[in-house]
């Protein structure tokens, strides 16, 4: 356990936690000591949400195996189902937007993925990260030759490259372009996230708050990158994992170890001491 991790109020009555990079390993393996960590929060009457950018569908594997009870946060708060799969809340960008977007980011030469409430799709079957995406959700995307017919039900927009600087460059000019007609974060160093303004993890943080009935400083978040910065801000307890970056871990309130050391599940376990 990274020393930094000290101690935390035991007044917490809510996790969330955020699910590539901080509940998963590396692989996308939900470890058995995570998965234990999750039932040890609710055998102490604490209740236990996720949030992600991924669609939700790309969350059910974690249904099962966590015994999830509350809404889950796809999209990063762009569509909010409850475990059964019905829906919370969608947050469809406004349909004059995604058009602008999707050339501001061919500007910087990414690809992209587009996500409507139920389904993804791609242009290019072969794109950069198609594969390793469908493995991670565990479905595959419609192949369209273009984007036309979809833009009056947009959930989310992923620029998506290997030019780590072209993702990050687009992120700094979508945000100042967007003047807040969009939330543009990067979820993963090669993935940029466009969705509805209030589809943020700040708003999720805010959303579960209400939902379950929890003032936000009695709600502890845990994460890995620059979008869970924004749920770290609402939160009472923020715990960054320790393969975040130092300005990711500058932002919370705690540091755990690496998804690669049992880092959620060690946090998980100190939270209850």
């Amino acid at each position: 356990m990274n020393s930094q991790l000290q101690p935390v109020s035991h007044d917490v009555r809510l996790v969330i936690a955020d699910v590539d990079g901080t509940l998963v390993t590396q692989d996308k393996v939900l470890t058995g000591r995570a998965a234990k960590a999750v039932g040890n929060l609710r055998d102490a009457g604490i209740l236990f949400g996720i949030t992600s950018g991924r669609p939700p569908k790309g969350m059910k594997m974690l249904i099962e195996p966590l015994r999830l009870t509350e809404p889950m946060a796809g999209f990063n708060g762009g569509a909010v189902v409850n475990p059964d799969m019905t829906p919370v809340l969608t947050r469809l960008l406004p349909p004059d937007v995604p058009a602008e977007v999707l050339r501001l980011v061919a500007q910087h030469g990414l690809d992209v993925f587009l996500y409507t409430d139920l389904d993804w799709f791609v242009r290019d079957a072969n794109g950069p990260h198609v594969a390793r995406e469908a493995w991670t959700v565990q479905f595959s995307p419609t192949v369209v030759h273009d984007f036309d017919s979809l833009l009056n039900r947009v959930v989310k927009l992923v620029g998506v490259s290997d030019d780590l600087e072209a993702v990050a460059r687009c992120e700094k000019d979508l945000q100042e372009w967007s003047a807040g007609r969009v939330s543009a974060a990067r979820s993963q160093p090669y993935y940029l996230d466009i969705t509805h303004p209030k589809a943020n993890k700040g708003e999720v943080v805010s959303m579960f708050s209400e939902l379950c009935n929890i003032p936000t400083r009695q709600i502890a978040t845990i994460g890995d990158m620059p979008n869970d910065v924004l749920m770290f801000e609402k939160s009472g307890v923020s715990i960054a994992m320790g393969n975040a970056s130092a300005a990711v871990q500058k932002s919370a309130t705690f540091i755990t170890d690496s998804n690669q050391e049992e880092g959620f599940a060690k946090a998980m376990e100190r939270l209850l001491q």
